[in-house]
């Protein structure tokens, strides 16, 4: 049974890359003269695309997308989503997910890769974490993009969860960005991706259904870097207590767990 497995994984991984690379093969054109717009109708109508694309997409392969608490965006305000990170499939589940314009903080490597990298330098803001003044040109970028009235959407993980928790420990960067710029944040959960691409299993994934769940907002006005200790342990609970809540496959140390760690 477990071979048999194996093998189907395998033929589902290759299915679902021939399938993204042929579809992608479709909307890279419209993908490449966007490019040429500035922004944000660059990212607009990128996202419009890219709607379209992952609205096809996602289900051909079996891992429809649903969203919950999308009530909580609220018209003309912009938002710092923060996100669970568990596997490569959360940005393209993410990006087109929240509504309204929006762009994510990507690794300066991702949008060297030829074809597939342009989506990432349009709809991303690239950064070398290794670089100082990467670092900080790309927190002035995500400034100038709420400006603009796009969210952003960040992984406070800073990288893919591989533990068997919910969540792991939180960088201060989304924090530090939301309280400099009276920008309130929008939780945020992934549920199911880890199942699809398989922590520890190359050239592996199985299909599943995906929920998108956002939670109520956390207003930053009036708080200062003081704050931000306090702001990021909060966010965190609330992420881990919802998780906790609406995963039905929770590891069963979970259940017993009182309180979540520290952020």
């Amino acid at each position: 049974m477990k071979s048999l497995r194996n093998i189907f994984g395998r033929i589902y991984a290759a299915y679902g890359l021939l399938l993204f690379i042929a579809t992608m093969l479709v909307v890279f054109i419209p993908i490449l003269i966007f490019s040429l717009f500035p922004d944000p109708a660059k990212t607009r109508w990128f996202l419009h695309l890219g709607r379209v694309w992952m609205k096809i997409y996602m289900p051909l392969i079996g891992c429809p997308v649903k969203r919950k608490g999308l009530e909580y965006f609220q018209k003309g305000q912009v938002y710092v989503v923060t996100c669970n990170h568990n596997s490569l499939v959360d940005v393209p589940v993410t990006t087109p997910g929240v509504p309204g314009v929006n762009k994510t903080l990507a690794k300066a490597s991702m949008g060297k890769i030829p074809v597939f990298g342009i989506m990432y330098r349009i709809g991303g803001i690239m950064v070398d974490r290794k670089d100082d003044a990467s670092r900080k040109r790309s927190i002035e970028l995500m400034k100038d993009a709420l400006s603009k009235g796009m969210h952003m959407i960040l992984f406070p993980e800073g990288t893919r969860n591989r533990t068997n928790y919910p969540l792991k420990s939180f960088y201060d960067g989304a924090f530090l960005l939301a309280i400099d710029t009276q920008v309130p944040i929008m939780p945020s959960l992934l549920f199911h991706t880890r199942k699809i691409l398989v922590p520890g299993k190359f050239f592996f994934a199985l299909p599943h259904p995906i929920e998108y769940h956002f939670l109520p907002p956390v207003p930053t006005a009036g708080l200062t870097r003081a704050d931000l200790p306090a702001l990021k342990q909060k966010v965190f609970v609330m992420m881990w207590e919802y998780y906790a809540q609406h995963s039905g496959d929770r590891p069963e140390h979970l259940k017993t767990m009182k309180t979540p760690p520290v952020a």
